[in-house]
């Protein structure tokens, strides 16, 4: 029995080399050969059940053929030697009991078996034939060999080791076995285990018959010893040897399966059927589950646990199927979160698993990866909520580590890298941003822990936000939710101190460390490298400014997201005080430049002061520029906004070269006071208590502001508030009013018609700096359902009607197009536009009027007024583009006399826009004007400002591309300009244009590239391949590069056209 069990010891001494494989394979035939001599191999899928005396009959057929039949010597002497080495199988071959004795005959086979092919398997393989394919290994079965050794097998287990397994292990209760138990399931067990160690026998046997033979050793290794009667000690520790064994060289989610159904299910699961095996006996159960942690603690044990419980759908609707079941993959992650009790200590068992779990969220199986993913995001939180310290140990700050290696709070020192070192790869940084959606975002665990995890990286990821934003990138959707996600969880507090630290204001969000900087990778990513410090002051000036705006106009894009939460208004608010407590610091602290001799220390102070007060003005304008009208969600953001500016004037009353603008600001927000007071929203009094918080401050403005009119509003807007609306002067009426859009003298009191809530008319001219969009979509929504707003100059008229207008409502329009105050301006030029589009008769006779309106409104700096304005002129144009374009064409070629040149500029940049929306509107018809749109962009394209000239080549591009093949004999001017452009032009924006021409006029020609680009395609291609060779801005390269691929595209198109199966039917004459 020893010797089946040494997997060192050769017992084929008896054999000669003439026995082949198939010989044993006839004999295991002839063993099993049903009753009436049919063929056992005819029909394997209706395998016949043996009676006893077939076996015995079978069994006497063979001792027969092995003394008699010729050529069975070599058999019968190999059979005796095994039998030798083994008594127990021998006294059971020989035995009275017909199914005990057909099982020891055909183990004795299979052992011979097992000892020919390790002899064939061990002799020098032939050559192979020049040529020809190599030969299959020498112990290969056929493939009715292989299907008789299956059945042979299937035979031997279910005739010596099923019977002897005890109950809850084996099949249901029956009669017991006449022999001893013991030691026939050893004698079993020792000759599959022996025959599992061949790879040619132990595929099929541990594929089919694995969770019986790890029953039976259990039993023999580790069951109580009144289960193993005739067993010595030796021979149990022999079986766990060999239950270890196999355990580890098998499939191991495969173990892991087979361990889990031996185990069977926990005691408080239903009660089993009657005809089911019976439930696992207690020490079984306790193996099993030492075992399986066993595995578990593995290496790649997390996987393999993971696979034996989740594998085994089979795929398709199944494996779809098993993805959805969530509650099976919770309880595999908390399997994994527990740990085992065989551990030394809970940190050697978060040390070792940990980094496995983590490798589960990069499974590339689709099929598995959405189950394993939702284990790892599982087991990551249920760890982190029952042993933090250990989980953000190994497990948090691995999966963060390469965005913590390039913070500014990271331990690594970077200075001491060259320049030019790839800190963290592309791979790597992509797979550690998707590792953070996958575990905080789709985990959605908001718990203290996690969020200040995160909030240790937000910094880097806000920079890769900024970076993706601005270039072609897959993380600028990761890096949003990543970023949307934690504002949304954190608290208002902790999120708007996050959002000042993203900014540059505050230092709660360590940023990108000031050595590193993001680079494009060239699989869609990015990567940080480490680089050189810049030596010039001018370049390093302009670097920091233009990432300071960068980051500027990224955050305002993320606040445009957090609208419906209150966010973006809450951190509006929370600007406009800083910039009130910045105001109030200047007016404090002493100007060093003027006032020379203060130390180095003050003058950088003075400096840091300067600084942050620039980054919160142009935080505070890009905020008023692109926040919608639902920044505001609630009367709570109304009064901080409100008390925020009131302060401001509080502290710092108006007065300087910005004086016009905050007392226009001032005028905004009290108007909006005004506004909600005079019915603009249906107050509560629970309304009328928060606004009371804007008493304190009005009474101190009614003191303290230099403007009369201003006083005498704070003051009336304190009483309104006081009395709950009970009181409301008319100065109240006619700053709401004011701020709604309404005419004047309609709702308010005042008898001569001019608004008593603007602080001046001097004030009330000036342009406004600082654009509130609440108060400009009041006055949008209000304009438009009014017949128009007459300026202060006029008296009272009455409303006509505003779907058909007579001449004195439009002629009110026209007026109002002109209002000091934005909102009115732009909801007059919105509703120009309108009868535009209704084709208004009275409108349309007074064309080159409100021509002449929209042109002068493209003017004003207010985006709302001039947007509005280049809508009503590009819907006139439209309409009569005969008429209107050739002055457009003219005003874009020649600016008005007597304007700067910036400002002519951003005025021709507007213009140029308008005829863009013209192009778009025309469609096809754009062909009767190519030639002088054409001509007037390749002469803005000459000009001195390089804004306008990266203006004119973008409109050109996206002229081209609508023109398509209609093109014509002009493309060789347009190729001359744009590689004139991209080989020498000083600026890199305006090079980065041209060659977007390019790109723009390949995808609007498509497949007709080689007709209509024949003449000039090979100098295109010149030049951008020039320009990906020697081209410095990485813009630029990446456009070049669009266009190549595009290109390339085209011409595999051309070259190699899509094969297509055409049936054609001929008819003869």
């Amino acid at each position: 029995m020893a010797a089946l069990f040494d997997s060192g010891s050769n017992m084929a001494g008896g054999a000669g080399p003439e026995l082949e494989p198939g010989l044993v394979v006839e004999a295991l035939e002839l063993l099993l050969r049903p009753p009436g001599d049919r063929d056992s191999a005819a029909e394997p899928a209706q395998e016949p059940a043996l009676c006893p005396e077939t076996l015995r009959k079978n069994a006497v057929a063979l001792e027969e053929r092995l003394s008699r039949a010729a050529g069975w010597a070599s058999l019968r002497s190999l059979r005796a030697a095994v039998l030798s080495r083994n008594p127990a199988l021998a006294a059971g071959a020989a035995g009275a009991e017909p199914g005990w004795a057909a099982a020891c005959g055909l183990l004795a086979l299979l052992l011979c078996l097992k000892e020919r092919l390790a002899a064939l398997a061990a002799a020098p393989a032939a050559a192979a034939a020049p040529g020809a394919p190599p030969p299959p290994a020498a112990d290969t079965l056929s493939a009715g060999q292989a299907r008789a050794v299956r059945r042979a097998l299937r035979a031997a287990v279910g005739l010596g080791l099923l019977p002897h397994l005890p109950p809850g292990l084996g099949p249901c209760p029956g009669p017991p076995p006449l022999g001893p138990r013991g030691a026939r399931l050893l004698a079993a067990v020792a000759a599959l285990a022996e025959l599992a160690r061949l790879p040619a026998l132990g595929v099929p046997l541990l594929a089919s018959h694995l969770r019986l033979l790890l029953a039976g050793l259990c039993v023999l290794g580790h069951g109580p010893a009144a289960l193993c009667q005739g067993v010595s000690e030796a021979e149990r520790a022999r079986c766990r040897e060999a239950l270890q064994d196999i355990l580890d060289r098998v499939y191991q989610p495969l173990a892991v399966q087979e361990l889990l159904v031996l185990q069977g299910p926990p005691k408080q699961s239903v009660p089993r059927p009657r005809a089911g095996p019976g439930p696992a006996p207690a020490w079984l159960r306790r193996l099993c589950g030492h075992l399986l942690s066993e595995r578990l603690l593995r290496p790649n044990g997390v996987q393999a646990v993971v696979r034996g419980v989740l594998e085994g759908t089979g795929g398709g609707a199944g494996a779809e199927a098993a993805a959805l079941d969530w509650r099976k993959c919770d309880a595999v992650a908390k399997i994994l979160a527990s740990c085992p009790q065989q551990c030394l200590s809970l940190e050697d068992y978060y040390r070792q698993v940990c980094p496995q779990i983590l490798d589960l969220l990069h499974i590339q199986d689709k099929v598995a990866a959405r189950q394993f993913q939702r284990v790892a995001t599982t087991t990551v939180l249920t760890m982190a909520r029952e042993h933090p310290e250990l989980a953000e140990r190994h497990l948090l700050r691995p999966l963060l580590s390469p965005l913590l290696r390039c913070s500014e709070a990271a331990e690594l020192a970077v200075e001491d890298l060259a320049a030019g070192t790839m800190l963290v790869p592309e791979a790597e940084l992509g797979s550690c941003v998707e590792d953070v959606l996958k575990v905080y975002v789709v985990g959605n665990d908001s718990s203290s822990l996690l969020l200040g995890s995160l909030q240790s990286v937000l910094g880097v990821v806000f920079s890769l936000y900024s970076f993706a934003k601005q270039n072609v990138s897959y993380l600028r959707s990761p890096c949003q939710e990543i970023l949307l996600w934690f504002l949304e969880k954190a608290e208002r507090e902790r999120s708007l101190a996050v959002l000042e630290g993203l900014a540059g204001l505050g230092s709660t969000v360590p940023a990108l460390h000031p050595r590193c900087r993001v680079c494009v990778g060239s699989e869609g990513g990015a990567a940080i490298a480490v680089e050189d410090t810049i030596s010039d002051e001018d370049e390093a000036l302009y670097q920091k400014i233009s990432s300071e705006q960068c980051h500027v106009q990224s955050l305002v894009e993320l606040l445009s997201h957090c609208q419906k939460s209150g966010l973006a208004g809450d951190f509006f608010i929370h600007c406009l005080k800083e910039l009130a407590q910045v105001a109030a610091e200047d007016e404090a602290a002493p100007n060093l430049a003027v006032e020379p001799g203060g130390s180095l220390l003050e003058l950088e102070q003075d400096q840091a002061r300067q600084e942050r007060k620039l980054l919160v003005l142009q935080l505070v304008a890009a905020l008023c520029e692109s926040v919608s009208d639902t920044v505001f969600t609630d009367i709570v953001q109304v009064q901080e906004f409100v008390a925020a500016v009131l302060q401001r004037a509080c502290v710092s009353p108006a007065r300087g070269p910005g004086a016009a603008a905050e007392a226009q600001t001032l005028a905004m927000a009290m108007g909006l006071v005004a506004a909600l007071l005079g019915g603009a929203v249906q107050l509560q009094s629970s309304d009328f208590s928060v606004l009371k918080r804007l008493v304190p401050l009005l009474e101190e403005l009614s003191h303290s502001y230099p403007e009369p009119l201003t006083q005498e509003l704070a003051s009336d807007l304190r009483i309104a508030i006081c009395t709950h609306g009970a009181c409301a002067p008319g100065t109240v009426g006619a700053a709401a009013d004011s701020v709604l859009g309404r005419k004047l003298g309609m709702g308010a009191q005042s008898p001569a018609g001019i608004p008593s809530g603007a602080p001046s008319p001097g004030v009330s001219r000036a342009q406004p700096q600082h654009r509130h969009s609440n108060p400009s979509a009041h006055g949008e929504r209000s304009t438009e359902q009014s017949a128009g707003h007459e300026p202060s100059a006029t008296g009272p008229t009455p409303a006509p009607c505003a779907d058909s207008p007579a001449p004195a409502g439009l002629q009110e329009l026209l007026v109002s197009a002109y209002d000091p105050q934005p909102p009115a301006r732009a909801a007059a030029l919105r509703h120009l536009a309108s009868l535009v589009t209704q084709r208004d008769p009275e409108a349309l006779r007074l064309q080159e009027k409100l021509l002449q309106v929209f042109l002068e409104n493209m003017q004003h700096e207010d985006a709302f007024v001039y947007l509005s304005a280049i809508q009503g002129v590009a819907l006139l144009s439209s309409e009569y583009p005969e008429r209107i374009l050739p002055v457009l064409l003219a005003r874009y070629e020649c600016p008005a006399q007597g304007t700067e040149d910036a400002m002519a500029a951003v005025t021709r940049m507007k213009l140029g826009e308008v005829l863009m929306r013209i192009t778009r509107a025309l469609g096809d018809m754009v062909f009767q004007h190519r030639e002088p749109l054409i001509r007037t962009f390749l002469r803005g394209a000459r000009d001195r400002d390089g804004a306008l000239r990266a203006s004119s080549l973008s409109n050109l591009g996206e002229l081209c591309q609508y023109l398509g093949f209609q093109l014509g004999s002009i493309v060789q001017e347009v190729t001359c300009c744009v590689t004139a452009i991209a080989r020498t032009d000083p600026e890199a924006e305006v090079r980065r244009a041209a060659v977007h021409v390019v790109v723009l006029l390949l995808r609007g020609l498509s497949e007709k590239v080689t007709e209509v680009l024949q003449d000039v395609l090979r100098d295109l291609y010149h030049l951008l391949k020039h320009v990906v060779t020697a081209e410095r801005d990485s813009a630029t390269v990446l456009h070049a590069q669009l266009a190549l691929e595009e290109l390339d595209t085209v011409m595999r198109r051309v070259l190699f056209p899509p094969q297509t199966l055409e049936k054609k039917i001929i008819v003869l004459p």
